[in-house]
């Protein structure tokens, strides 16, 4: 009796061409593990170029590499998201787990003989000399093989060929408890080393199939919608309400309002009508647009900043190996002084000893150790630390660089005041007034007024017959009496005196005006604003750690000033009014000049200063690909956590040059004894191996000091990784 495969997950094909597909599939939305199962089957197909897993839209999109046929495609998912169910999840176990996957069968074999030996010694038996002998040499030829590449390929001696040269000459000696000591210890160093690492290639977002699959193009009088890479220069394409616009291009019939903040960093909508151009990547709130399309694909703005961004130096992104560095030079010294006494004494087990006894693989162990430790001890804060190497570099900055919008500003307006302007009504009267034109719009702007009404509690009243107008503001019948509320272009088009409004401005604020049959009554002071925890932030990374804060944003210099002073940002320090270009051109002078550069920034338009800083860093909930590109993610999308993982980073390097200086004095002991009276192998890995763990427990300080703090789950912290 056979038994049925099971189906597949429900899913819908979305969007197909010739070397791609995207699906609708429920399942990964509200299942991380199956997700990571998902990308793990399509990982092994080598038909599959990418795929990319949209956890909140549902998403799954995979390109082919060779392209396929329709049907095949759609067969060869549904096989896929069926595979998935039963397949292993990757990275599933525990925090410990994932340390050693992958590398538990090498170290069983040295342990266990390590074991036998030490065991059998102690109890009069022990494995017959070949029989051990052969089992050392085979856990050891990882080593060997990494050894002889060094040697033929790099032509030069390298740790793995000190330790393969101790670990046969120890185990020709008849010794295996030493040479099966240094193989786990050499494996263990292996495993964390990989765990630290992060992928060498940057896995960047295709931006554009992140933003549309399709788009409504007018073609021989009809509304279609096409694949976009199907869109060419010279149609329009008609884009609606909550749509992102696909193009760039220019407005021939409509009117809109967008939000490009991502974009351009303008925080508030901006209203493109006939005539103007509007950019791909940005969103539509409101109206509708018919546009006459330009730029596609890699020649639209967006395009040209991911482009940007791909151009940017990309550094080695495996754990920069200050440890590997100082053990390779250790390598040759030890090497002539063990061939210096095995000439002077003729004793081939003093030589061994001499190797045993070296400062390399303590190093190369404990250095990784601390580093892990301290990107765990980060994560458990909220700060997801991607590589070794992001650490070291965050260890070491000296200048932040902050985007504004949606950084250090909430990236959404708020009401700071209302004013009244006229004898004729109190403040609270304009609110009120206000509040009832404005109940139930989803501007941004009118949904800040209705907030700050209801934390006041201000109710609004009836309203009669209103109209909106797109970008201006509202018309409206309260009361018997014609009231508008919105800019001063709408006001000044129904010959609203504007001058009782003058003394109510301030700088670096954005005004609503409230009028009431055609005369002035009060003003609505709004702006994008601070993070609670911005001016705590800045202080202690200015303060406690030394920095020099820059602010630096695509809004008006203006406003820019403002918050700015606000933050107790130097006014020479705040740079407005900047095209995504102009803010990596800002990073690259700055690091001209010496200065070692974190930038933290979460929108499309920061792509390229992210790529650019010596350390990148985002916010969880930034655009993906802004998340991506980041080496530092801050989990909780709040600034908080930024002073603790500078101070983690930092105290990491401390602990790595505590480890050097206890391996190196502990080694240096016993390299002189076994130089001048001699030391047997045993012993010498005893000592040898002995630093090693006080140190690897010694980089372990870092999880000590988290007692309390709230611990991500695995999910979250490789759902985030991944994303």
């Amino acid at each position: 009796m056979t038994t049925a495969a099971p189906a597949a997950p429900e899913h819908t094909v979305v969007h197909q061409l010739a070397d791609r597909v995207r699906c609708r599939t429920p399942r990964v939305a509200g299942d991380a593990a199956y997700s990571r199962r998902l990308a793990a089957v399509a990982g092994r197909d080598e038909r599959v170029a990418s795929v990319r897993i949209n956890r909140a839209a549902g998403s799954v999109a995979i390109r082919w590499a060779p392209s396929m046929p329709a049907d095949r495609a759609r067969d060869r998912v549904a096989e896929m998201l069926r595979e998935a169910e039963t397949e292993s999840a990757p990275g599933a176990a525990s925090t410990a787990a994932p340390l050693l996957t992958g590398r538990w069968p090498r170290l069983v074999l040295p342990a266990a003989v390590a074991g036998w030996a030490g065991l059998g010694r102690l109890a009069g038996f022990a494995l017959p000399p070949p029989v051990g002998a052969a089992v050392v040499l085979v856990a050891s030829l990882p080593i060997a093989r990494r050894a002889y590449r060094s040697l033929t390929v790099d032509r030069r001696l390298n740790l793995d060929v000190l330790d393969m040269t101790a670990i046969l000459l120890t185990t020709l000696r008849g010794s295996l408890l030493a040479p099966a000591s240094v193989i786990g210890l050499v494996e263990i160093g292996e495993a964390i080393r990989e765990r630290t690492a992060r992928a060498s290639r940057r896995e960047l977002l295709d931006l554009l199939d992140s933003i549309a699959d399709v788009a409504w193009v007018e073609r021989d009088g009809e509304r279609r919608q096409v694949p976009i890479d199907e869109v060419v220069r010279g149609e329009v394409v008609v884009v609606y309400p909550g749509d992102r616009i696909p193009v760039d291009g220019r407005v021939h019939e409509g009117r809109a309002l967008i939000d490009e903040h991502q974009l351009t960093g303008e925080p508030m909508p901006v209203l493109r009508e006939d005539g103007q151009l509007v950019y791909a990547s940005t969103l539509m709130r409101e109206g509708h647009l018919h546009i006459g399309v330009e730029q596609v694909g890699g020649e639209t703005r967006a395009g040209r900043i991911v482009q940007l961004m791909r151009e940017a130096p990309v550094h080695d992104t495996r754990i920069e190996n200050y440890a590997a560095k100082v053990a390779d030079r250790i390598v040759l010294p030890s090497f002539l002084l063990a061939g210096a006494v095995l000439l002077v004494t003729r004793n081939p087990t003093r030589a061994a000893s001499i190797l045993i006894a070296d400062f390399a693989t303590g190093i190369r162990v404990s250095v990784p150790t601390a580093v892990l430790a301290a990107m765990t001890s980060a994560a458990q804060a909220g700060v997801l630390v991607r590589s070794g190497r992001a650490l070291e570099q965050l260890a070491g900055i000296d200048t932040v660089v902050f985007d504004k919008t949606g950084t250090v500003t909430a990236g959404h307006p708020a009401v700071l005041g209302v004013d009244a302007v006229s004898t004729e009504m109190t403040a609270e009267e304009v609110l009120e007034l206000a509040v009832t034109v404005e109940q139930r719009l989803t501007h941004p702007v009118a949904e800040a007024i209705v907030r700050y009404a209801a934390e006041r509690g201000a109710q609004p009243g009836p309203r009669g017959r209103w109209h909106y107008d797109i970008g201006l503001g509202v018309r409206a019948h309260v009361d018997g009496a014609d009231v508008l509320v919105g800019s001063d272009r709408l006001l000044d088009g129904q010959g609203v005196d504007l001058a009782p409004a003058a003394a109510a401005l301030r700088p670096g604020q954005s005004q609503v005006y409230v009028a009431v049959d055609g005369a002035m009554r009060g003003v609505i002071a709004y702006a994008d604003p601070v993070r609670g925890e911005a001016r705590r932030v800045i202080a202690a990374l200015r303060d406690r750690h030394g920095m020099e804060i820059h602010l630096l944003t695509g809004d008006k210099s203006e406003t820019a000033r403002a918050v700015g002073a606000d933050l107790e940002v130097p006014p020479a320090h705040v740079h407005g009014e900047l095209f995504p270009e102009q803010k990596a051109a800002l990073l690259r002078d700055l690091r001209a000049r010496g200065r070692r550069v974190a930038f933290v920034g979460d929108g499309i338009n920061d792509l390229p200063a992210l790529a650019y800083a010596d350390v990148s860093i985002s916010f969880g909930g930034a655009t993906a690909v802004a998340r991506e590109t980041a080496d530092v993610v801050l989990i909780e999308d709040s600034l908080h956590a930024l002073p603790a993982a500078v101070s983690a980073a930092r105290q990491a390097l401390r602990l790595v040059r505590q480890n050097i200086a206890i391996v190196g004095g502990v080694n240096l002991a016993a390299l002189t004894a076994a130089t001048t009276t001699g030391l047997p192998p045993t012993v010498a890995a005893v000592v040898h191996n002995g630093s090693t763990v006080v140190t690897a427990l010694n980089g372990l300080r870092p999880l000590l000091g988290n007692n309390g703090r709230p611990r991500r789950s695995n999910d979250e912290l490789e759902e985030l990784e991944n994303a």
